[in-house]
């Protein structure tokens, strides 16, 4: 009885534990499912029924051994429902496997197909392009010299001043040179017309409408004379060609006026010939032109001591001609009293010449006294203010000497602040030195002619006094004697 009792109570908990295997198995997911398993099957399995709600616990044995039983009958249909989805999954899977592998191999069919073709082409193109390299022979050669023009011309073009009249033909001329294939016979006619045309257009004279940038920045379109490829002038000024914006463009400063000044005789001009300043090099010496100082500029560019060599150098300029004149003058007096038998008291001989007439009864050394005391006296006059022509002329190179080292130590110290890569900052300093220099030496060298010249026509009027009174005091030393 007790075995019996022990054995039931045995069976009653595995049959809890089925059932609430079978409870459970029945809610959760099939865990068994294959994860790529189709969409109708996940459809099925949701359809399935839903898990019978809990009952209430046996009231006997018999009752158990139902609930087990039943659990058993559920197990069982689960199980197979599963092996059929699983087997159905298998059977899908193994059609896509098969799919896809017959995919991969028409595509890798075609692949070697496609890899033939390109093997076959590459071997008729190597076939063809040394056969087309035999039957060109020269034209290659040709073709090649085609490029090499069409380059040069269209970096020729860029920067021609007919370009600013001419249709544009640089993108045609760039085409040519870059092309790597055989230019057609249209290309060729338009290469021989446009070079044809360049040369045709350098040599003349016209007169058209064009565009120009203005020093304002405006644009304005005016009539333009362009003189071949090197001139082209509007309005009485130069114009440079801007490649850049494709515009003609109004100098800021202009050339020289020996060079502006030939440009509206040469625009009032409708045939004929006439006379104009071109610049050969399109461009270069014009600009080389327009950055040359002025004659102002250079003076600005010596500073206070260029200002101070060039008021002394006026100074001394002005006065020593001054003086040449008036010593000019007096020489020319002495010559024609030399000439007169009467003293003249206006001229410096006629003052020595009155005194000798003044002293007649005077002894021989009082007389002598009294002429040298009055050739003394001329001679100052004739002489005064010739020392500061002289010494202008000395100290005008020395100041020059000055401006070279403080414009040196400008230099230096534009080297020591920014170093020596930027020539425009010690331009300042180099030009101030250069100038002074120039400056002194140009004060300096006319200063040193003048006052040579005044002292000589000085000298030409002191030795006639000096000659005068020794003839006057020699001929009254033998009268005396001749009296004695």
């Amino acid at each position: 009885m007790a075995r019996t009792r022990s054995t039931l109570l045995a069976l009653l908990a595995v049959g809890l534990v089925a059932t609430a295997a079978v409870a459970q198995d029945a809610t959760a997911p099939d865990a068994t499912a294959p994860e790529g398993e189709p969409a109708a099957e996940a459809a099925a399995a949701d359809a399935a029924p839903p898990p019978a709600t809990a009952t209430p616990a046996p009231k006997s044995l018999f009752e158990l051994l139902d609930l087990v039983e039943q659990g058993l009958e559920v197990e069982k249909e689960e199980n197979l429902r599963r092996e059929q989805a699983f087997a159905r999954s298998q059977a899908d899977q193994t059609r896509i496997l098969a799919e896809a592998r017959a995919t991969l191999t028409s595509k890798e069919a075609l692949s070697q197909q496609y890899e033939d073709t390109y093997n076959t082409n590459e071997g008729g193109i190597g076939e063809l392009e040394a056969r087309l390299s035999e039957q060109l022979g020269q034209l290659g050669e040709l073709f090649g010299v085609v490029r090499q023009v069409a380059t040069d011309t269209s970096g020729q073009i860029w920067d021609s001043l007919t370009s600013s009249q001419l249709d544009p033909r640089k993108d045609l001329l760039d085409r040519l040179g870059r092309s790597k294939e055989l230019p057609s016979t249209e290309d060729l006619e338009q290469l021989w017309y446009e070079l044809q045309r360049e040369m045709t257009e350098q040599g003349q004279v016209v007169r058209y409408r064009a565009q120009v940038l203005t020093i304002g920045g405006q644009v304005e379109e005016r009539d333009v004379i362009r003189a071949g490829p090197f001139s082209a002038v509007s309005r009485g000024r130069y114009l440079l060609w801007e490649p850049a914006e494709e515009k003609l463009r109004e100098l800021t400063r202009q050339p020289p006026t020996k060079y502006v000044d030939t440009i509206e005789p040469f625009e009032a001009i409708t045939s004929g010939y006439g006379v104009l300043a071109v610049d050969p090099s399109r461009g270069s010496l014009l600009s080389a032109l327009t950055d040359t100082p002025s004659f102002q500029e250079r003076i600005q560019q010596g500073g206070y001591v260029g200002y101070v060599i060039i008021v002394l150098g006026i100074c001394a300029g002005l006065l020593g001609l001054w003086r040449w004149a008036a010593v000019s003058i007096t020489s020319r007096k002495v010559a024609a009293q030399q000439k007169s038998d009467y003293a003249n008291r206006g001229t410096p001989l006629g003052r020595v010449l009155a005194v000798f007439e003044d002293n007649r009864e005077a002894d021989y050394e009082t007389l002598e006294l009294k002429l040298d005391e009055v050739v003394l006296r001329e001679s100052s006059k004739i002489q005064r203010f010739s020392w500061l022509v002289k010494t202008v002329s000395a100290v005008a190179p020395l100041l020059g000497l000055l401006g070279t080292v403080t414009g040196m130590i400008q230099t230096f110290r534009a080297i020591a602040l920014v170093g020596a890569g930027d020539p425009e900052m010690m331009a300042g300093g180099i030009s101030e030195a250069l100038v002074t220099t120039m400056l002194g030496l140009t004060v300096a060298i006319p200063l040193v002619v003048l006052y040579d010249t005044l002292s000589n026509s000085a000298r030409f009027v002191v030795d006639v006094l000096d000659e005068q009174s020794a003839g006057l005091i020699a001929s009254r030393s033998e009268r005396d004697r001749a009296g004695g």
